[in-house]
């Protein structure tokens, strides 16, 4: 599989954004030599893209997975499984299908949590499935961008159930998913330390505003300072001076990490990793944008991002 990876791409809601940045994106890299891509496509989805991606791959159209497994290899053919299941299926299938070693990694464009939940799902996003489906529940939402990247300790919960998850075995877990996460990063980037960033406004302010980093402060000090500082004041931690002196920012809680790498990277870039699966899984930094379908007005470089970034990591 090493010389030789199919790379599986779901395509998200029909009424999304996925199917027209996975083509562009698609359309944008043309054939690579040793990688085969195969994309779930909805028979509700538009019918847009497909004549622009004819013109740099040749095309196969199978009814499942399996068949397209089945297929001899040719880098130069996209096979698109077309497909009335729901979308968050597809997510489930093609991560057994990883899991077992039939293709090398899974590549998702945006899913809803409507659509999820809409398909019968308890699961409230990919992390979700891909947990259950991979029976690895320590699992971590890693995003790495051109200017900062991020881990966060704690997923898809409510604020409040979130600070109370985050118990110092989760954020050690989470410190050292960064820095496995750092080995991805440009050279000198590897060499800086994963900084973590307080729970608290001002980072707790010596105790005077919460006692969470009073252990958080402690747990850091296991780690060699050249590999991990913190806690850090949250509302200081991204400020364009600090880029450059950080590898990975851990992050307590999902939004904490986002709208700070959502608001620089945006639609123009950046990867979402899923750490701590045992196949590659990457995704697109945003989501369903359903204002924008059908406009052909998609950015599409998180797309590609991730599909480079897949391909990087399975070679």
């Amino acid at each position: 599989m090493a010389s030789k990876r199919k790379i599986v791409i779901t395509t998200g809601d029909a009424d999304g954004i996925g199917w027209e940045v996975t083509a562009k994106a698609l359309n944008s890299l043309g054939p690579k030599a040793g990688v085969q891509f195969v994309y779930f496509k909805s028979l509700r989805a538009s019918k847009g893209k497909q004549a622009a991606l004819a013109r740099k791959f040749k095309s196969a159209v199978v009814s499942s997975l399996l068949e397209a497994a089945a297929l001899p290899f040719d880098h130069k053919t996209a096979i698109e499984v077309r497909s009335s299941q729901s979308p968050a299926h597809w997510v489930e299938e093609a991560a057994a299908a990883c899991l077992h070693k039939q293709f090398s990694a899974l590549v998702t464009a945006p899913l809803s949590k409507t659509t999820i939940i809409e398909a019968g799902f308890k699961d409230i996003g990919h992390t979700e499935i891909l947990a259950r489906v991979s029976g690895k529940h320590e699992l971590f939402m890693g995003f790495i961008g051109e200017k900062f990247s991020v881990v966060l300790a704690t997923g898809h919960e409510p604020l409040l159930q979130a600070v109370g998850e985050l118990h110092p075995e989760r954020l050690r877990a989470a410190i050292k998913a960064a820095l496995e996460m750092r080995k991805l990063l440009a050279p000198k980037k590897r060499k800086l330390p994963v900084a973590v960033v307080g729970v608290n406004p001002h980072a707790g302010e010596h105790g005077l505003i919460g006692s969470e980093e009073d252990w958080i402060s402690k747990l850091i000090g296991q780690f060699p300072e050249k590999d991990v500082i913190g806690p850090l004041v949250p509302d200081a931690a991204f400020l364009p001076e600090s880029w450059e002196r950080r590898s990975v920012y851990v992050c307590p809680y999902h939004d904490q990490g986002l709208i700070p790498f959502k608001m620089v990277h945006g639609f123009k870039g950046g990867v979402h990793l899923t750490l701590g699966l045992p196949f590659v899984r990457t995704s697109v930094d945003h989501g369903t944008a359903k204002d924008l379908f059908g406009k052909n007005k998609a950015a599409f470089g998180s797309m590609k991002d991730a599909l480079i970034k897949a391909m990087e990591m399975t070679k």
